[in-house]
């Protein structure tokens, strides 16, 4: 059974960071392209991941989160993390880890998706 459970959302203040973190379970870590989605309730998912990883470790990100944002992966514990920086109102939305054998697929046709845990950014 295929898991991912993501971990690390909270409130916290403009400004401030939280590092999410993702175990996932049930498929081969190293051969599969991860990534992060956001989603406030009654906005459209925003497209595409704000962040990705490929199995070799090459990076991609948003251009919102460009910068403040980072996407990491620990094939020997099967973790994906997000180091989130410099936190704004705006990225306050549910966040949700992925899991792709195609990099940079349709997100439609992701296959695996974690539940979701929630960041909420105050001023």
């Amino acid at each position: 059974q295929v898991q991912l459970a993501e971990s690390g959302g909270d409130s916290v203040q403009f400004g401030g960071s939280l590092n999410l973190s993702c175990v996932v379970s049930g498929i081969p870590f190293g051969d599969y392209c991860l990534g992060w989605f956001r989603m406030v309730p009654g906005v459209e998912r925003e497209l595409g991941a704000i962040a990705g990883i490929s199995e070799i470790g090459t990076t991609s990100y948003a251009d919102s989160v460009k910068g403040r944002f980072t996407i990491s992966q620990d094939h020997d514990k099967n973790i994906l993390w997000l180091q989130m920086d410099t936190l704004n109102a705006e990225d306050t939305a549910t966040y949700y880890c992925t899991a792709d054998l195609y990099c940079n697929g349709a997100t439609a046709a992701i296959p695996y998706w974690g539940q979701g845990t929630q960041v909420a950014v105050s001023s």
